[in-house]
């Protein structure tokens, strides 16, 4: 089992501790105080929204669990199948027309065409 070190409210993996202070913040003008102070800040910050989406996670994976149980084998009516998961909102409505604005996107991604690797559908690859 790895060793832990304890750092404000968090454990953490000795190695993974020493190999943050030791090799990744260096240079970087972040000292290991102010790193693991604002990431346990981040941590216990996000930590209700964290533990809400696994429990939302586990909700939806019992249902899906009870209905497969209820009806094995393949899927056989896809349509009942499609219901049960707008159901239990696993699938949502699409929603309407988005319009999505960015800013601050590097020129390398905004506006340069990149090298594409296409495919045809044929090829098994």
């Amino acid at each position: 089992m790895t060793d832990r070190t304890a750092i404000h409210r968090l454990q953490v993996a000795t190695p993974l501790a020493q190999f943050i202070d030791q090799q990744v913040l260096p240079g970087t003008g972040i000292t290991p105080e102010a790193f693991w102070a604002g990431f346990d800040a981040i941590v216990h910050d996000l930590a209700p929204q964290n533990a809400a989406l696994l429990a939302e996670r586990d909700r939806l994976q019992t249902a899906m669990d009870a209905w497969h149980t209820k009806h094995p084998g393949p899927i056989k009516n896809m349509a009942k199948y499609r219901a049960h998961l707008e159901k239990i909102g696993y699938l949502v409505p699409v929603p309407a027309d988005v319009k999505v604005k960015t800013k601050n996107v590097d020129a390398e991604l905004a506006l340069q065409a990149g090298p594409q690797l296409v495919v045809p559908i044929t090829n098994a690859r």
